[in-house]
């Protein structure tokens, strides 16, 4: 009987173990570090892996200084010193977008924000932005999209960089 009881209890162990590495496995840190790891060796494959490693900034114990209500956005911009990115893809931003939006899909973001200042402005007619720059904003359709966005531009240093809350879809909305 004790043998018998030592082996469930092993199995039992085993299996809370295991559990807890597939756990580990599936987080968003290895994603990341895989994404690291990996992006160079595959540049093909590393949006699907940034699309893991990065994600938005919702749910519980989100952080305020990264989300902009759709309210606050109509405020910065009546400043007329806000940069808005739309990340959407160019069909999306076509169909409408934000006033004063310039379109960056998400997919190109990352090498867009490393690009040397004259080739941004160059490629999209706008002044580049700064790492230091306060005024930037992602926005897509729901959020999603911009949190990712949002994320990739933490990791390159934009740390005072926002995003939409609810992006196009709540501008919309509240028009």
């Amino acid at each position: 009987m004790k043998s018998v009881r030592g082996t469930v209890q092993t199995v039992a162990l085993n299996i809370v173990v295991l559990t807890m590495l597939l756990t580990y496995a599936l987080s968003r840190s290895f994603c990341k570090a895989f994404a690291e790891a990996n992006s160079r060796s595959c540049s093909k494959l590393s949006p699907l892996y940034r699309a893991f490693a990065t994600a938005p900034p919702t749910g519980c114990g989100e952080n305020t200084d990264e989300v902009v209500t759709v309210q606050q956005l109509k405020s910065i911009m009546a400043s007329n010193n806000f940069q808005l990115f739309d990340v959407r893809e160019l069909t999306e931003y076509q169909a409408g977008h934000i006033p004063g939006a310039v379109n960056v899909p998400l997919g190109d973001l990352e090498v867009s924000l490393k690009l040397p200042t004259e080739t941004f402005t160059q490629r999209f007619g706008v002044q580049a932005p700064l790492k230091e720059d306060d005024n930037i904003v992602f926005n897509c359709r729901s959020g999603v999209r911009s949190g990712q966005a949002l994320g990739i531009a933490r990791r390159l240093g934009f740390s005072k960089a926002k995003h939409l809350e609810g992006g196009y879809s709540a501008w919309e909305n509240s028009n």
